[in-house]
């Protein structure tokens, strides 16, 4: 039987140079035909997209938290508008009077009206449909629950129907299913990476089936399980590289298609899930990680497969 001329030259060396292109030798691939480069990039190109989503939504909820801290609105419920207007006076000499609030505003009636337009139209049928009274209150840092009900107690007092509303309160059951998609974000994330390592395990595994026979050589001719190894992993480390570096390409062209279809909306919630440069750092190191799994994988499963077998 002819030896291939990689072991050919082996011998010839006494087997002390199976590294670099010359151990590459052994396992003639096709790299950019064969499935291994596209599996990798399409599990890397969605780690992206998954890891700029959960980081988005991290931001989105942060920022919203941190606007919304210390908010609240009094709503004040009055058929008569006459009555409405001296409860709104005597509400904002409470507010100003009250050591917990740091500033408000009392909403115009034109700006309550745009707000419910979509819901009631314009018109007539508008102004025979009495409106509540909005004062914004921005309450200084630390306050308290108990504060709120102190507040709403002394609001109540001169304006019964009246009523104090935390916005993070009211928003809370929306950031929290920000946080809730976050989460499933990151865990679909260690899916793909298992995903991943899977397919890598796969592939060393048929790849050294393929080259039993060169293997098995290899070994009668003295070498090593760990220059064995070493060959498969230069393999797998060109098909990962490359498989990176395409995956993390589509990835980021999709967060950026997908970036400009949410800035569209014009919402200020959506803004704050901007990815600052931090965020694109970590996307950037997802390829990296994604390598070395590749790599650890491919050698951990080739140095379990010889012990086993020779």
């Amino acid at each position: 039987m002819k030896r291939p001329p990689a072991i050919e030259s082996a011998v010839d060396r006494g087997l002390a140079p199976f590294r670099g292109r010359r151990a590459a030798g052994l396992l003639p691939q096709t790299r950019m035909g064969g499935p291994m480069v596209w599996v990798l990039a399409i599990m890397v190109a969605l780690t992206v997209v998954a890891a700029g989503g959960a980081l988005a939504l991290s931001n989105m909820v942060q920022t919203a938290r941190g606007d919304l801290a210390g908010s609240a609105t009094v709503q004040i419920v009055e058929p008569d508008e006459e009555a409405r207007a001296a409860q709104v006076e005597k509400v904002q000499d409470i507010l100003a009077r009250d050591p917990s609030v740091a500033g408000f505003r009392v909403v115009p009636q034109e700006d309550i009206a745009e707000l419910l337009e979509p819901w009631l139209g314009t018109g007539d049928e508008v102004e025979t449909v009495p409106l509540p009274a909005l004062v914004d209150v921005t309450l200084r840092d630390g306050t308290s629950r108990a504060d709120y009900d102190r507040l709403g107690g002394a609001l109540r007092q001169v304006a019964p129907q009246s009523r104090i509303d935390a916005q993070s309160d009211w928003l809370a059951p929306i950031l929290s299913a920000l946080s809730s998609l976050k989460w499933m974000a990151l865990a679909l994330i260690a899916m793909l990476g298992a995903v991943g390592a899977a397919a890598v395990w796969l592939a060393a595994r048929n790849a050294l089936g393929g080259n039993r026979d060169t293997v098995e050589i290899v070994h009668l001719l003295g070498g090593s399980d760990d220059q064995i190894a070493r060959i498969f992993q230069r393999s797998i480390l060109i098909d990962a590289v490359i498989g990176g570096a395409l995956g993390l390409v589509a990835g980021i062209a999709m967060i950026a298609l997908l970036g400009g279809q949410f800035a569209a909306l014009q919402s200020g919630m959506v803004a704050g899930g901007s990815l600052l440069a931090v965020d694109w750092a970590l996307i950037a190191l997802v390829p990296l990680f994604a390598v070395g799994i590749a790599v650890y994988t491919a050698r951990m499963t080739v140095l379990s497969s010889l012990r086993k077998t020779l």
